[in-house]
């Protein structure tokens, strides 16, 4: 598993709907309908992180918002497993 290239990660990117490549990472904020909602998906996606044994960093805010953020700290950088879990989280979602 190597650290993709950003052109890697602006192609990969395109697949995915609302994330964005930022300071080497891939995030996206999510906008449930309430706060239970959003601590619910925030659960959600840490059982399915837990499973492939890679771990977002979660920031649960402004009472409805989850900003998700991806990179394989272990390489330094976004590799295919952030791209894997942000599909996963994103059919969560739907």
């Amino acid at each position: 598993m190597n650290v993709l290239s950003p052109e890697e990660i602006s192609n990969k990117i395109e697949s995915l709907n609302g994330w964005f490549f930022l300071d080497n990472s891939i995030s996206k904020e999510f906008k449930l309908k309430s706060f239970a909602d959003a601590v619910a998906f925030l659960v959600k996606v840490s059982f399915e992180a837990e499973k492939l044994d890679h771990h977002p960093d979660l920031l649960l805010h402004s009472w409805n918002k989850l900003k998700i953020t991806l990179s394989t700290h272990s390489k330094g950088g976004v590799t295919d497993n952030d791209f894997s879990l942000a599909q996963t989280i994103d059919s969560i979602r739907q």
